[in-house]
């Protein structure tokens, strides 16, 4: 799994970093099918209306084979954002896995059900 993290308007430290791949290896232990992780932290000082909060996101594109999942978690402390951000993630992939075990046993349970109604024809036609 290839993962990159990056900082838009914030440095990211090695305690950022360290979080972050902490959170990912969780989602991995999940789903090992993962291609790339693409992670944006920023910070967004335009919150200085409202208080002089700034608002920290952590943003995450994560590919798989055939598909993209984007994530993104808002907070105002950088920490509780990618907390947010790995357990929306976590809740994709689960939804992801889920979707493909369920495609499985459909496509199983249509071939058994023609193969039944072609088995009665044959017997109806002797």
């Amino acid at each position: 799994m290839n993962v990159s993290i990056s900082g838009h308007h914030i440095s990211v430290t090695d305690a950022m970093n360290t979080a972050v791949r902490e959170k990912l290896e969780k989602i991995e232990r999940h789903f090992d099918q993962i291609q790339s992780i693409q992670v944006i932290l920023s910070l967004d000082n335009s919150g200085a209306s409202d208080g002089g909060r700034k608002s920290h996101k952590a943003e995450a594109i994560m590919r798989v084979s055939g598909q993209e999942m984007f994530v993104q978690a808002q907070d105002d402390d950088m920490y509780k954002a990618i907390n947010e951000m790995s357990d929306k993630l976590e809740r994709q992939v689960r939804k992801y896995k889920t979707r493909q075990q369920d495609r499985k046993t459909r496509a199983t349970g249509r071939d058994n059900s023609y193969n039944n109604s072609e088995a009665a024809d044959a017997a109806s036609a002797m």
